[in-house]
């Protein structure tokens, strides 16, 4: 099992309620409501589904307007139709008729004025899954203000909501002011030209509901293209008036465009040459952050995953480590990838409703003691070049990345007949093995080197659910450190260097806000189906290049213990749309679709 997490950083409040656990699901027992003595009581709820055919998975953040509740919380809500709840998570939920209740988790009974509360559940439906519109906490009707009426014992609302209406969201903060977790509260904007990939595909329309990140690789992305580029037509200011549209609360774009970019591999080599950081300025990111700067998209909270695949490479991938390149090497000597990281910080960061996170690779590329902390220096020293690290709100792991996110049958503490895991060949003396642990541990590390406790971590859960029959059901019985560790790990890979249009992965955690301690979000920042780098070479205008990791054939080098490289055969070029992958995706989807 994964070690208790001793390593779990400490958050402000509205970060930390929603620590994940095992919830217990109910059906047909009632329950009643705590109650709370209060002289002002006040709610607000979000609530939004990611619907398919036949079922769905809601998410409900409620936010405590009134006096602090110290002994436990309970919503309420009542369905229109036939609507089931068949799971749920960050609360207990229980069903009887139509009425649901949810219950505030031992751990977190207490909800202070303003602070947030973030549960979900799956369910099946028939007909029309209409929302619900009508909530309660602990008994009072949840209006979006606050007044002097006592709760009551009672926690199903009047009556169910009687027409279809849009999930209501909450109020954005006033331009310039940020809150603590920009995911928290609101629906995620969902990229129409993704969305009509996905549904165009046999059962995508169970999954393309999911918000997704829009990925600006290059100037042209800015105001988008003719069409004739496998990346879409949509600019910028397209992407954001269409969120504006949607009802939308955020909106996530990658910043993906540094000189010399991807030293380290080539699938995603970019247009910018080693020394053009003033055109990464003045033509990349200055456009970028005047349309950002609308006062048009004010009430919209707009998220930028800055420069994946960057920064790590600096401490990882230059001479003297394994696999080190020249490239890597010149970015390390220009500072190109630190000032260009600081400019992007510095201008996005100044503007009132915009989120910086910055990648910081994964545990299977900085997990090692001799990675971990001068990752997290180089980090600092990009967020000090922009002048504050206030422009960094938090960082993502696992970007485009397939590291399980959770291994359930061992830990790093875990032995196997008196040998430590990490003496395994696929552990190989890493500290971790697992996404979350990672997370939550290197956060602690960037708090200690200077960024501030407030930070927020990403984790990218688009690809690494590792699910269908492949997926391990226990612990293997093996006293053989080695076969134990191969039998038991979720992770399917070869190698977990391995980084290219894996075969056997699926897709993972379905993206919501505060899912763990420390953790501000599950995202899918990579769009399923998008691929990572072509089989062979394709040649371009977008200036992908050409990678041996993607290609099936290839026995790898020594960045992957040379080993195969796990990739799928027949593979477009890095962004273009990959139907076989899509596919497997779906099928091997962990929680299954």
């Amino acid at each position: 099992m994964t070690p208790p997490p001793s390593r779990s950083p400490r958050r402000t409040l509205t970060r930390a309620l929603t620590v994940a656990a095992a919830v217990t699901l109910v059906s047909g027992l009632g329950v009643v409501a705590a109650t709370q003595a209060s002289a002002a009581a006040g709610c607000r709820v979000a609530y939004s589904a990611n619907t398919w055919s036949t079922g769905f998975t809601g998410n409900v953040t409620v936010t405590n307007l009134g006096d602090p509740i110290t002994n436990g919380w309970t919503v309420a809500w009542a369905f229109a139709g036939n609507q089931t709840v068949t799971q749920g998570w960050n609360a207990t939920i229980t069903q009887s008729a139509k009425n649901v209740t949810a219950v505030s988790p031992t751990y977190a009974n207490s909800l202070a004025t303003n602070a947030s509360a973030t549960f979900g559940f799956n369910a099946n439906y028939s007909g029309t899954n209409t929302n619900p519109t009508a909530f309660t906490l602990n008994g009072v009707a949840c209006t979006g203000s606050t007044g002097t009426t006592p709760p009551t014992s009672s926690a199903t609302p009047s009556s169910p909501p009687t027409s279809p209406s849009t999930p209501p969201t909450t109020t954005p903060p006033p331009a310039g002011a940020k809150v603590d977790n920009p995911y928290a509260g609101v629906q995620g904007y969902k990229n129409p030209e993704w969305q009509a990939k996905a549904n165009a595909e046999a059962g995508g329309s169970r999954v393309s509901n999911n918000p997704t990140a829009v990925w600006l690789d290059r100037i042209a992305a800015i105001e988008g293209t003719d069409g004739s580029s496998s990346n879409g037509s949509m600019g910028v200011r397209d992407h954001l008036d269409a969120a504006l549209a949607q009802g939308a609360g955020y909106i996530q774009f990658v910043i993906y465009n540094l000189p010399g970019r991807d030293c380290a591999a080539l699938a995603s080599n970019g247009e910018l040459g080693p020394n053009d950081l003033p055109r990464y300025k003045s033509e990349y990111i200055d456009p970028i952050a005047a349309i950002q700067a609308d006062p048009k998209y004010a009430a919209l909270r707009i998220i930028n995953i800055v420069e994946i695949d960057s920064l790590p490479n600096l401490v990882t991938n230059t001479s003297g480590n394994a696999g080190g390149t020249a490239a890597c090497d010149t970015m390390k000597a220009n500072g190109g990838y630190v000032q260009g990281v600081g400019y992007a910080l510095n201008k996005l960061g100044a503007i009132g409703n915009v989120y910086n996170y910055v990648d910081a690779a994964h545990h299977g590329w900085i997990g090692w003691d001799s990675n971990f902390l001068p990752t997290a220096n180089i980090l600092l020293q990009a967020a000090q070049a922009s002048g504050s690290v206030n422009n960094v709100t938090g960082f993502i792991v696992n970007t485009a990345n397939y590291s399980a996110l959770k291994e359930q049958w061992f830990g790093i503490g875990t032995s196997v007949n008196g040998t430590s895991v990490r003496q395994s060949t696929w552990v190989d003396w890493n500290q971790y093995v697992d996404e979350l642990t990672f997370a939550q541990s290197f956060r602690n590390q960037l708090v200690a080197v200077g960024f501030n406790s407030s930070i927020g971590m990403l984790i990218d859960t688009s690809r690494n659910g590792w699910g269908g029959s492949a997926r391990p059901t226990a612990a293997s019985t093996s006293t053989d450190v080695n076969t134990f560790v191969n039998q038991s790990r979720i992770d399917r890979r070869i190698h977990a260097g391995n980084w290219c249009n894996q075969s056997g992965a699926g897709l993972g955690e379905r993206p919501r806000a505060n899912p763990e301690t420390g953790i501000d979000a599950y995202v899918w920042v990579k769009p399923p189906g998008e691929s990572d780098g072509s089989s062979s070479l394709i040649p371009n205008d977008e200036g992908k290049g050409f990678d041996r990791m993607c290609d099936p054939t290839y026995t790898g080098n020594a960045r992957n213990g040379n080993s195969l490289s796990g990739a799928l055969p027949n593979a477009p070029i890095s962004g273009a749309w990959f139907s076989a992958q899509f596919q497997q995706l779906m099928a091997n989807a962990y929680p299954a679709l």
